[in-house]
């Protein structure tokens, strides 16, 4: 499997709800960072919109799925766009940047999301591991009126 058809597969994931198999493309010491400002060096030591480990992203699959997660009720429907596409090979990881166009619908609204998107996969036989994703939004500084959406 190449780069592309990778990040693909993973979009195809997330816009057909299959949460589970889109966890399953993350390495046991991932992290899933939104940062919060333009830029930002660090997640720990500042305010993130979201910054996750491999059990944050988890449980934020469960809540996904749980019957009574009414906050995220009706589930939104997403079309992601992916372009783009640039590979660095470093050390044992490719890092990809990509642009993300992402389209959703929910609750009698279609909302348009853009973002900066950074990988970082690891070989996993035939396919990748991701190790890392960062998705920087265009208007993370904005007013973002609560994301019940995977990036």
């Amino acid at each position: 499997m190449t780069v592309e058809q990778f990040l693909y597969h993973e979009a195809r994931l997330l816009d057909t709800q299959r949460l589970e198999e889109w966890l399953a493309l993350f390495t046991e010491d991932a992290t899933y960072w939104l940062p919060l400002e333009r830029e930002q060096k660090d997640p720990v030591e500042t305010s993130s919109i979201v910054y996750d480990d491999r059990t944050l992203l988890e449980l934020r699959v469960k809540q996904a799925r749980h019957p009574r997660a009414h906050a995220r009720l009706p589930l939104a429907r997403t079309v992601h766009q992916i372009g783009n596409i640039e590979i660095q090979e470093e050390k044992s990881e490719l890092k990809i940047n990509s642009t993300l166009v992402l389209v959703e619908f929910r609750a009698e609204k279609q909302r348009i999301w853009g973002a900066l998107v950074e990988h970082r996969l690891r070989r996993a036989g035939e396919s990748f591991r991701i190790a890392r994703k960062r998705v920087d939004l265009v208007n993370s500084e904005g007013e973002l009126d609560g994301i019940a959406i995977l990036f």
